[in-house]
């Protein structure tokens, strides 16, 4: 790998582990503010509003420009977002801002790898780029969480320049100083990605063409037999983990009785079961063995189940860890098979643009579903097993949707070779 890719590599990992902190940091003001409980699915939910809204243009935005000024524009966005909570913006609509920041920011770093590395180098590229996402998940919940502790709080507060009034007199506020340091560490890198001297001829800047040539690709992808199968896996996987992350935090206080910035900890536990998983997947599952693991999907869906029965910090542990290592063991091949079936069928930016709508969209849906259940005062434990249920449930009719296309594509190449 050359350098310029490592520096993608290190923007990448300081803006995300910044937007991940953020929303911690986000969750507990609300929490201080006093806002009612079904207000906080609506922090993550405004955080992905733009990547669907936006899915038809952001493509041809990164292409307009060279990919490491549009990653550094994005991130100015995100500092700006960042900002304004600091002039008592509400978090909500702040968070949005950032979204808005990211959605332009994520095809810039999947394109920019085409343009910088040879195609048999792609596959390790995104497996790096995946390997840090999710590192930068964990650390950033983590970190989340430790910047609202109090240790870290009156630590942070405890910091006095001599004859200079900083204006930063609350935990949060000290908490957000460090979240925006984090996006500027990534835009400084930013400026440092090389320009790949790609020029794409012609981009289509008419909304109307735009939008119709993103429908027409979004029609092919889900007409293909595997293509609608992986486009439905990994749709799903991605609504039911950002809704689990959230179901992980309420349960850390309910039933295990843990404060805001331990409860958060349990959010990374996930997501290094995930890490563990997709590590495991890439080593075992062969792109042509990928539609094998669909049945861990359905065991993922009825072990979060177990979860209502846990109410032990030990147990909790090793549970979460399993879930996440089943997730992210079928969700990799998923993703692999996905990338590979949008390249042959269209190009890999317009793939990747079809995926992120379907994904954000189901983000937007099933924490939308939660936000209504818990403005409902359900049961967490309700919540719980109709989450599992619906996971496994939805798993179980994916894989008899898959049974049914390979007997009939079975059948007909049987009837090829009777006709021959």
């Amino acid at each position: 790998m050359n350098r310029g890719f490592y520096t993608i590599m290190s923007a990448q990992f300081f803006s995300s582990l910044a937007d991940n902190a953020l929303l911690f940091v986000a969750i507990d003001l609300l929490v201080s503010m006093k806002s009612p409980a079904w207000i906080t699915p609506l922090l993550k939910l405004s955080f992905v509003l733009f990547y669907v809204l936006l899915a038809a243009f952001v493509g041809a935005f990164a292409d307009a420009l060279p990919k490491g000024r549009v990653m550094f524009i994005a991130n100015l966005i995100k500092i700006f977002g960042c900002a304004l909570i600091f002039v008592d913006v509400h978090p909500l609509l702040a968070y949005a801002v950032v979204g808005f920041g990211a959605a332009i920011y994520s095809p810039a770093k999947y394109g920019i790898l085409t343009e910088l590395l040879p195609a048999e180098k792609l596959v390790a590229a995104n497996g790096w780029i995946e390997g840090l996402t999710v590192t930068s998940i964990i650390l950033g919940t983590v970190m989340g969480g430790a910047l609202v502790s109090n240790r870290a709080s009156s630590f942070l507060l405890g910091f006095d320049m001599p004859g200079l009034d900083t204006g930063i007199n609350t935990p949060t506020e000290a908490a957000l100083c460090i979240v925006a340091g984090t996006y500027v560490l990534a835009a400084l890198f930013n400026l440092r990605i090389p320009d790949t001297g790609c020029v794409y001829a012609h981009q289509e800047r008419n909304p109307i063409k735009l939008i119709t040539d993103f429908a027409n690709c979004y029609t092919i992808l889900w007409k293909d037999k595997l293509g609608q199968i992986t486009l439905a896996v990994t749709t799903l996987f991605w609504g039911a983990g950002a809704t689990l992350q959230l179901i992980v935090l309420e349960w850390a206080k309910k039933s295990l009785h843990m404060p805001f910035d331990k409860a958060t900890s349990l959010v990374g536990v996930v997501a290094v079961g995930v890490a563990l998983g997709a590590a495991l997947s890439a080593r075992f599952i062969p792109l042509r063995k990928s539609l094998t693991v669909i049945p861990l999907g359905i065991a993922m869906g009825v072990i979060v189940m177990l979860m209502t029965q846990v109410t032990s910090v030990w147990l909790a542990y090793p549970l979460l860890v399993l879930i996440g290592a089943l997730s992210g063991f079928f969700v990799v091949p998923m993703n692999a098979l996905l990338q590979h079936r949008g390249h042959v069928l269209m190009s890999a930016g317009h793939s990747i643009a079809v995926q992120n709508f379907n994904e954000n969209l189901s983000i937007l849906t099933m924490l939308a579903v939660y936000s209504v259940m818990i403005r409902l005062h359900l049961d967490l434990d309700i919540i719980i097993v109709a989450f599992g249920m619906f996971v496994a449930g939805t798993m179980f009719m994916i894989m008899r949707k898959h049974a049914a296309s390979q007997r009939e594509h079975d059948s007909l190449a049987l009837i090829g070779e009777h006709k021959h």
